[in-house]
């Protein structure tokens, strides 16, 4: 399917010599040529910076970060907010950090950005350091590390408004159509944003609890995020997933309605984090734990209910998500629209602090490699306690969170289960990738 790239676009830097009490600067974004989705209209937000300590709290003597300019990738999605407030609000140059917040055109443009070093930093799905560490669907094999768990829920399933009436929340109701637009020659095309990202997985794991193989029964395709309004409105997709506000935009657009959000798909479950190469971070662990503590007070910014306002304003400008505020704001809220009738004002909301949000879980990875392994995306057994070792580095959160006094959660150990009942065991993943009647297990 081709689908169009948006030109990329980046912030300026923060400058920490120039901050002074709380300023807010102006600043006008322009953004690139037209693509198949020109974005929503959103009045240009202020940059505004808070005054930096002179010693940052919980700071230790000669704890100066190795690297001091740091390049950030971001998707324009909200759950790129934790980064864009701690640009924004000063909070990277209170770590003695230079930031500068690049827009990246699709996931895979972030992927390589990050690989070759245009990037140091990055707002990731989830599965792409897994797949970039082990060399997965042909990216190139680069050891990515994930220290960071950005944000939790806030994601959703998004249908054709054809499809309104005939299928609601359960994927089952999808089956007969799915199957008769097979037998017509003609499948039903779903998409996602990154074939080993959290959206391909929640995608797959909807379709596959219907009835439906994803690699048999239906088309997938990749598109990037901010394109999937576009091409639906073409009439080029039946569904996509995807985080927000993209799936808001659909309603509002009167293209497509709310299926499922992923927090009814699995509550509080993990979707984006911050990533580095591993070489990057042997060479500037310092660096990497000033990144950690400014996206820490950001987050616990962010998850001050009475600050997402301010936060949907900031976010919503054109070097960022490029969308109008109140698209933004509902859902951060709790507050959702189906766009088919139904509502629910109280849905678990993304989370980006709560509830031991940023915590790099090795039950998570273990999920994600079995989902590698039931998908084929993986011959035979994946080596799932060293590979998760080696991306998901709590030891860099601990150490980072020990040193500004912050107390968090720890490891879990405890079982999920998801929207079809079936419970995960991260003490036997390998069990649990077999144990799916609808699969793709290779070795």
């Amino acid at each position: 399917m081709p689908v169009a790239n948006r030109q990329q676009t980046k912030t300026t830097s923060a400058d920490s010599n120039k901050l002074a009490r709380r300023t807010f600067l102006a600043s006008a974004a322009s953004v690139g040529a037209a693509t198949l989705l020109a974005g929503c209209e959103s009045a240009t937000t202020a940059n505004s910076s808070i005054e930096p300590g002179t010693v940052p709290a919980g700071s230790i003597p000669g704890d100066a970060p190795e690297t001091t300019k740091l390049k950030i990738g971001i998707i324009a999605l909200t759950d790129c907010s934790p980064f864009v407030i701690a640009h924004e609000k000063g909070l990277f140059a209170k770590y003695g950090l230079q930031s500068t917040i690049s827009k990246g055109a699709s996931w895979a443009a972030i992927r390589d950005a990050l690989s070759n070093g245009d990037i140091q930093a990055t707002h990731l799905l989830f599965g792409m350091p897994l797949a970039s560490t082990l060399g997965l669907l042909g990216a190139p094999k680069r050891p990515v590390i994930a220290p960071w768990i950005v944000n939790r829920n806030g994601q959703a399933i998004t249908l054709n408004a054809d499809l309104k009436g005939k299928v609601q929340d359960d994927p089952k109701a999808l089956k007969p159509l799915v199957d008769a637009a097979k037998a017509s020659g003609s499948p039903m095309t779903f998409a996602m944003t990154f074939p080993p990202g959290t959206h391909a997985m929640w995608m797959r794991y909807y379709l596959a609890a219907g009835g439906i193989h994803p690699d048999k029964d239906v088309s997938l395709a990749t598109v990037p995020p901010p394109q999937m309004v576009a091409n639906m409105k073409i009439g080029k997709l039946d569904g996509f997933c995807v985080g927000e506000p993209w799936n808001a935009r659909a309603i509002t657009d009167g293209i497509g309605f709310t299926s499922i959000t992923t927090q009814q798909i699995w509550k509080d479950h993990p979707e984006k984090v911050c990533a580095f190469t591993e070489e990057f971070a042997e060479k500037n662990p310092k660096t990497v734990k000033a990144v950690l503590k400014a996206l820490h007070e950001a987050s616990v910014w962010l998850d001050d209910l009475g600050n997402r306002p301010e936060q949907a304003k900031i976010v919503s400008a054109p070097t960022y998500i490029n969308c109008a505020p109140e698209v933004i704001l509902g859902r951060l809220q709790g507050k959702c629209d189906f766009g088919d009738g139904r509502s629910n004002n109280d849905l678990p909301y993304v989370t980006f602090h709560d509830r031991n949000c940023n915590y790099p879980q090795a039950k998570y990875g273990l999920w994600w490699l079995s989902q590698f392994r039931r998908w084929g995306m993986v011959e035979g057994q994946p080596d799932y306690e060293g590979t998760v070792k080696r991306v998901l580095r709590s030891d860099l959160y601990e150490e980072a969170m020990k040193e500004i006094g912050y107390e968090h959660g720890g490891a879990s150990s405890e079982a999920e289960t998801l929207f079809d009942g079936v419970k995960f065991d991260p003490a036997d993943p390998e069990s649990y990738a077999k144990s799916f009647a609808i699969h793709n297990l290779k070795g």
